[in-house]
């Protein structure tokens, strides 16, 4: 009888015969481009997935996983699954399969059902050792048929092991009732002393079980759950009252207030009196999707999730986190910053802690779920750069540093194209083009030519203009419509990506391209989109410098295709 059937499991009726076993590391495939599922594995035996490094998304069936290491996962045969990375890294994973034959009497057959009913995600504790195991099976083929044995017996102590931790003891829906009893019981009695071994017995769940579908059911270890109730309840405390330390301490379940006090800042990053301080002092802001949202006066753990991350490191700001690659692009950045990804990640994001999260995105579902972690303002990354600043100002407390700042980029800014001047046409007009895959694209508002088209500097050409007064971002073009966009200087972004790199310079040694004015006189110049697409505020700045440095180096498209450099040539 098998667990499908009865809900209990004779093991001894089952034989279990290893097949292959590999290890995916990041540089042995490549990030999914897609957000689709799409070309779903239908194995017709058992897989056996362990994730030991990186982030990414299980779909098996109609069930959805977040995957992250030291997560397992038992598909049956016949399931179709599919394993997505996140888009700027690949997991590491082993993946390990095998054939298991159903034995009774004389009768034996395939079994094709799940070893543990209605359950996908295993549990696993240590993860170490699982992986160790792993390890022996992905190792070099044997060479013989002792090997071949011993490989088998590796896999059955590794099957062992699992089983242990997923069949033996009461029911998995029983014990993950049992837990969420116990989590019930810890935001009734959170001011009682409360240990681990206490809340596995009264469970009756074992204890190594019981912190595993803890930590799966709340995503915290119990007793970093419990001490982060405590502070929650602490921090209604601290507002309602100016009671001491010591007995709000007392109040919500802490034995002393030296413990209290290093706990409090461990998860806040402020002390009780500190936030006691700050709570007193709220500003009230409406974003940029019309939300009125109430935030800390000085909020100390930001997260910054949008193009222009590069605007708080003019303030002096440190975020705690934000979104790759934007958060290589300050340069100044004295400590890590985490990347919480691209789309955002909740379960990451919510461990961070921050006391409040800025995104430059207009999706409700997302602000839904970010605005329960923290307070979550909306913010316009592609304004105008002073307005970004001067709002910023206000969020975050900066107003000397961003007046300042101000100032001093105005003043370099027209120092710049005061000396620029001279070797420039009166109205001379740029363009900005650029690439992804076969795509081509004029750019408007936002990167490189936000900053071309300064008051004092270059004007918008042709067409490009109607990009600005709506206010677009870039369009997409025919490349034969480049001769209504193109200025008396272009500026081409080659991409990293091999496929649109490959895209722009065929296109640069085409007849489209080479019959161009700017093209023709020198006055073109490719430079790369990852260092000069952004529009932040350090971008920006570091652009004052080298804008002198990038006209001086334009290049002249020779007769037969290619770039070369190369001397402007005399006007006629």
């Amino acid at each position: 009888m098998t667990l499908s059937e009865s809900g209990s499991l004779s093991l001894g009726s089952l034989l279990f015969q290893f097949t292959a076993a590999d290890k995916i590391m990041p540089g042995t495939c490549e990030p999914a481009a897609v957000l689709d599922f799409d070309e779903d594995e239908k194995p017709d035996i058992h897989t056996l997935l362990l994730i030991s490094a990186g982030t990414g998304t299980l779909r098996v069936a109609d069930e959805t996983f977040f995957c992250a290491p030291d997560k397992c996962y038992m598909i049956p045969p016949g399931t179709s699954y599919r394993l997505r990375m996140d888009s700027d890294r690949c997991l590491t994973y082993y993946r390990i399969t095998c054939r298991i034959v159903y034995s009774q009497g004389s009768h034996t057959a395939l079994y094709l059902k799940p070893l543990v009913r209605g359950r996908v995600e295993w549990s696993v504790y240590p993860f170490a050792r699982a992986v160790r195991l792993a390890d022996l099976l992905t190792e070099s083929e044997p060479s013989g048929e002792l090997q071949h044995f011993y490989r088998q017996l590796q896999f059955q102590e590794l099957m062992g092991f699992l089983l242990e931790h997923n069949v033996n003891g009461p029911e998995p829906s029983s014990c993950t009732h049992a837990v969420e009893n116990s989590i019930r019981y810890i935001q009734e009695h959170y001011r009682r002393p409360i240990t681990v071994k206490f809340l596995a017995e009264q469970a009756r769940v074992p204890h190594w079980q019981y912190s595993t579908i803890f930590q799966e059911l709340t995503g915290k270890k119990p007793l970093d759950y419990l001490n982060e109730l405590r502070i929650e309840k602490a921090k209604e405390w601290l507002q309602a009252t100016r009671e001491p330390l010591r007995e709000i301490a007392r109040r919500v379940g802490f034995a002393d207030e030296y413990y209290f006090n290093r706990r409090f800042r461990q998860v806040t990053g402020i002390t009780p009196r500190q936030y006691s301080q700050s709570v007193q002092k709220r500003t009230r802001i409406r974003d940029w999707t019309g939300h009125d949202v109430e935030i800390p006066a000085l909020p100390r753990r930001i997260i910054y999730h949008g193009e222009t991350f590069g605007d708080l490191a003019v303030l002096g700001v440190e975020a705690i986190g934000g979104g790759y690659p934007w958060i290589n692009q300050t340069g100044r950045l004295k400590s890590p910053v985490k990347d919480i990804g691209f789309p955002i990640n909740p379960a990451v994001t919510e461990a961070l802690k921050p006391d409040l999260i800025i995104v430059s995105s207009d999706d409700e579902s997302q602000y839904d779920t970010l605005r329960g972690i923290a307070p979550t303002l909306t913010f316009d990354s592609f304004a105008p750069l002073d307005e970004r600043i001067g709002l910023l100002r206000t969020i975050l407390g900066r107003r000397r540093e961003a007046e300042n700042w101000l100032a001093r980029y105005e003043k370099k800014a027209a120092a710049m194209w005061s000396r620029l001047r001279a070797s420039l046409q009166p109205d001379e007009t740029a363009s900005v083009f650029t690439f992804a895959r076969d795509r081509f694209f004029v750019m408007g508002t936002i990167g490189l030519s936000s900053m071309l088209y300064h008051p004092d500097g270059f004007r918008p050409a042709g067409r490009t203009r109607r990009l600005l007064d709506k206010k677009l971002s870039y369009l997409e073009l025919l490349p034969e419509e480049i001769k209504d966009y193109a200025g008396d200087r272009i500026f081409m972004l080659l991409p990293a990506d091999a496929g649109s790199r490959s895209a722009a310079t065929e296109f640069m040694k085409s007849p489209l391209w080479r019959e161009l004015r700017a093209v023709r006189s020198g006055r073109c110049c490719a430079v790369e989109a990852d260092e000069w697409n952004f529009a932040d505020a350090t971008t920006t700045e570091k652009f004052l410098d080298e804008l002198p440095r990038l006209l001086g180096q334009e290049q002249i498209v020779p007769p037969h295709g290619g770039i070369r450099p190369g001397h402007k040539p005399e006007e006629s």
